[in-house]
């Protein structure tokens, strides 16, 4: 929206979306917050991927040398769905060592597995797997618009989602935009300044000693950044106009290229969801028709569990999420995913 839709007020979309999402009675702070009443994601799609994790777990289990306690950090754990199908999923000879955490501002849920800790703040010092599955998109950020001159600046928003322009963008946010989303000088042009996520994930990469930390989310790197941004916003299942007053989730793609050099690690690594989780063992190939004549009961269940690998892995949806993967401290975790390519070299 250009200069002059509204005249005057509006803040910038950091500060209003914080507040909308993390604020008295914002979005994730109300009775029964979290993802799944709201949008899918890869956990509700199908528990093929907290098994998949688990299997990561497993595998930063054998390069650490197997240590007594292995620690696992579910970021922005909704209500606990990953960690709790993670711990079902892992083997004898782990789970008795593993140590949960779900990190997530809302409340602890009823129920939820007296073996997960719940905190607001991931605990420092861990050695495990640190994972991030949809947290960094809904780290608020400001937006940036082009304006008529061909000057970036401030997106300014009211609570009922009217916008205008603001001061130009200046200081450690031009630079970035300078170094990672540079715009042309066309009007209209958008981007979002995703300064705060390489912030906040230097941060929590920053409480390993030693181990993995991954970030799974809606991303684009430098090659293809979006012409005019990302923002914007779900409400009960369905995409909808962002609005900053609490009513709905708002969201936008992360730069992941520019959180994995915010920590610029040896062995660091941004794949697609596709390929990493086929180096996980996660195929969504069909089962041999045979099966079908020997073990009719066991071909209906290798198919439906097909169909969801097929959704996880699928090109055009959530095959195309973003992986950061970050080895942290001396253990050889670089290795886990030898058997794909690299989307971007780091």
């Amino acid at each position: 929206m250009t200069a002059g839709a509204v005249e005057g007020g509006g803040r910038g979309w950091r500060a209003a979306a914080q507040d909308a999402l993390y604020g008295p009675g914002g979005f994730y702070r109300g009775p029964g917050a979290g993802p799944a009443g709201h949008f899918r994601t890869s956990v509700h799609a199908s528990p093929l991927f907290a098994r998949a994790v688990a299997r990561l777990l497993c595998r930063v289990d054998e390069a650490l040398g197997r240590p007594a306690v292995l620690d696992f950090v579910d970021m922005a754990a909704g209500r606990g769905e990953l960690v709790t199908g993670v711990l079902a999923a892992l083997p004898a000879g782990v789970a008795p060592r593993v140590r949960a955490y779900a990190v997530e501002l809302a409340g602890r849920p009823a129920g939820l597995d007296h073996r997960i800790e719940w905190r607001a703040e991931p605990p420092e010092g861990i050695t495990g797997l640190l994972f991030a599955n949809e947290w960094l998109d809904n780290v608020p950020v400001d937006v940036a618009e082009v304006d008529p001159s061909g000057m970036p600046r401030l997106v300014l928003v009211r609570e009922d989602g009217t916008e205008r322009l603001g001061e130009p963008v200046a200081g450690a946010e031009a630079a970035w935009l300078a170094r990672w989303w540079p715009l042309g000088a066309a009007e209209g042009l958008r981007a979002e300044i995703g300064l705060p996520r390489d912030r906040a994930w230097a941060s929590v990469v920053g409480t390993l000693a030693r181990g993995l930390a991954v970030a799974v989310d809606y991303a684009h790197t430098a090659a293809a950044r979006p012409p005019f941004g990302t923002l914007t916003a779900f409400r009960e299942g369905r995409e909808t106009t962002p609005v900053p007053d609490g009513s709905c989730d708002l969201t936008a793609h992360v730069a992941l290229d520019a959180c994995a050099a915010a920590c610029a690690l040896p062995g660091t690594r941004l794949l697609t969801q596709r390929d990493a989780l086929r180096a996980l063992g996660l195929s969504g190939a069909r089962p041999p028709l045979t099966l079908a004549s020997t073990d009719p009961a066991g071909y209906v269940r290798a198919l439906a569990g097909a169909g969801e690998a097929a959704e996880l892995t699928a090109p055009g949806g959530l095959g195309d999420f973003g992986w950061l993967v970050q080895p942290v401290g001396d253990a050889d975790v670089r290795d886990l995913f030898v058997d794909v390519a690299d989307d971007e070299e780091h």
